[in-house]
């Protein structure tokens, strides 16, 4: 499975702009994103292929006020999220966050107009999840399905949480990895190396799940 090459979706829709109860539903979110990201790389690319800290500036701006990385972390960490502290968890969600950006950032600058089609939706809002389908359109012409998980916040707006590629969820990917680690070294030694290694711990931990 081409992650590296896809990941860059979860960094562009992840995003959600704002939206009210009243405002955009997912989907809206999601195309308007599409649309925003095709600007924003059609004006910087050449900026940002040559300045690495603007560029993982530039995916903060864009996924970390949107994208609930608070609640996937809880949800990437399972039942270890039940003895963590409030401080161990919030640790962990900024190192996992910090470690998953540094590891995709590249894949942002490869992103070009039309590469992912949002899909019409069918079914009903479901505040606590629904999802957004995409095709995302490869190198090769290739398409695969990519769907993003969205839920409403207390304070009224939608917010992703997870992004399933080709029927594989990223948060449940990466919990199995993190539970085997917690159990060999301990929340704290897991979170320490991903805020030391960065890219490479979490590189790490993708390996381990493929063996």
């Amino acid at each position: 499975m081409r992650f590296v090459s896809i990941f860059l979706c979860l960094l562009g829709l992840a995003a959600a702009t704002g939206a009210r109860a009243d405002g955009p539903t997912p989907n809206q979110v999601v195309q308007g994103i599409v649309e925003d990201l095709d600007r924003t790389m059609n004006a910087r690319r050449a900026e940002l292929s040559h300045d690495r800290e603007a560029l993982l500036k530039t995916i903060d701006g864009i996924v970390l006020p949107h994208f609930d990385i608070d609640y996937a972390s809880i949800l990437v960490l399972g039942q270890n999220a039940r003895s963590a502290t409030p401080a161990q968890r919030a640790r962990f969600a900024k190192a996992m966050y910090n470690s998953i950006t540094h590891r995709y950032a590249e894949g942002l600058l490869k992103y070009t107009e039309g590469r992912v089609r949002v899909l019409p939706f069918q079914g009903e809002l479901n505040d606590k999840r629904t999802l957004v389908r995409t095709q995302v359109v490869l190198d090769d012409g290739k398409t695969v399905p990519v769907d993003y998980a969205f839920r409403k916040t207390q304070d009224g707006n939608w917010k992703a949480y997870d992004v399933i590629i080709e029927g594989i969820s990223y948060v449940t990917n990466y919990r199995n990895q993190v539970d085997a680690e917690i159990k060999k070294s301990g929340l704290d030694a897991l979170t320490e190396r991903l805020e030391t290694q960065g890219a490479k711990a979490l590189e790490s931990l993708e390996q381990q799940g493929k063996s």
